[in-house]
C-alpha cells in the first residue's frame, strides 16, 4: 500500500527516509472501511456501488477514502445522523446526491451499512431503518 513507504515492486516511495517507522503517521488510514455482510454472505453496499457508473463509483470511493484517512471529518463530506449512524455525502454527476450510511463497530472500523441515491431533502426513514437493522445484525455477529 502506498502509505507504508514501500511500493509493490520494492521501490522506496520515501527515499530520504531510511525506515518505514520514519513514514509520517498522517500517511495511514485512521479508520478502516469494511462492507456490512449479510448472513448469506452478500455485501449490499458493494453490490450497489458496482451497479453505478465508473465515475460515480470513483466519487463515492474518494469520499469514503477521505473519511478513512481524515477521521474525524465533518461537513460537507460526512455528518452524524442518529443512533450512532453517520452518512458519507457524495455529489454525483447530473446533480445527483449519493449517501452511504455507516457506523463504527467496537473494533473501530467504519462499517458501510447502506447506500442510496438521495431523492428528497431529508434522509428517507426506510433507508435509515435499513441501516439501523444492518447495524444491529452486524453488532450481533461481533459478540
Amino acid at each position: 500500500m502506498w502509505y507504508t513507504g514501500r511500493a509493490s515492486k520494492g521501490r522506496d516511495l520515501f527515499p530520504m527516509m531510511s525506515h518505514e517507522s520514519d513514514v509520517p503517521e498522517k500517511q495511514g488510514k485512521r479508520v478502516q472501511a469494511i462492507f456490512y455482510r449479510t448472513e448469506a454472505g452478500g455485501e449490499p453496499v458493494r453490490d450497489w456501488i458496482k451497479g453505478l457508473s465508473p465515475e460515480d463509483r470513483k466519487r463515492i470511493g474518494e469520499d469514503i477514502k477521505t473519511v478513512e484517512f481524515g477521521w474525524p471529518v465533518g461537513m460537507p463530506v460526512c455528518r452524524p445522523l442518529r443512533d450512532g449512524i453517520y452518512e458519507v455525502r457524495a455529489s454525483l454527476r447530473q446533480n445527483r446526491i449519493a449517501r452511504v450510511l455507516f457506523y463504527f463497530d467496537k473494533r473501530g472500523r467504519m462499517v458501510l451499512l447502506h447506500g442510496f441515491i438521495k431523492k428528497a431533502q431529508k434522509t428517507p426513514r426506510e433507508d435509515l431503518d435499513l441501516a439501523k437493522s444492518n447495524k444491529a445484525k452486524h453488532q450481533k455477529g461481533l459478540q
